[in-house]
């Protein structure tokens, strides 16, 4: 790819993502925000985890060795970060950091 392509699909990417950022304030900004939206924006987040987690557990395998031990670690660890400090990053952070030492050391 040559400068001026890697130039050009930057600011395509630069635009698109700006424009999808902005076009709701711009959609909306007149008008009372549609109920749909707002159970949308309710019901999305949850459903994206939910879809994640099950995105990132269907490879494990259970029955043979070491039996899902380092995944159920991992989400155990998120669940407690969360419901203990209620901060979303530390949540996925310290469940991402236990589940990465697992593998990597103790179950490697």
């Amino acid at each position: 790819m040559t400068l001026t392509q890697q130039i050009l699909t930057i600011g395509t990417m630069v635009v698109a993502t700006v424009s999808t950022r902005f076009l709701p304030f711009l959609i909306f900004r007149s008008r009372k925000t549609p109920s749909y939206i707002h159970y949308l924006s309710n019901v999305l987040p949850p459903a994206v985890f939910g879809m994640l987690v099950v995105y990132c557990l269907k490879d494990v395998q259970f029955l043979s060795a070491p039996f899902g031990l380092p995944e159920i670690i991992g989400i155990v660890t998120t669940i407690v970060l969360h419901v203990w400090k209620r901060q979303m990053l530390l949540s996925i952070g310290g469940g991402t950091a236990v589940y990465m030492v697992l593998v990597q050391t103790v179950f490697a």
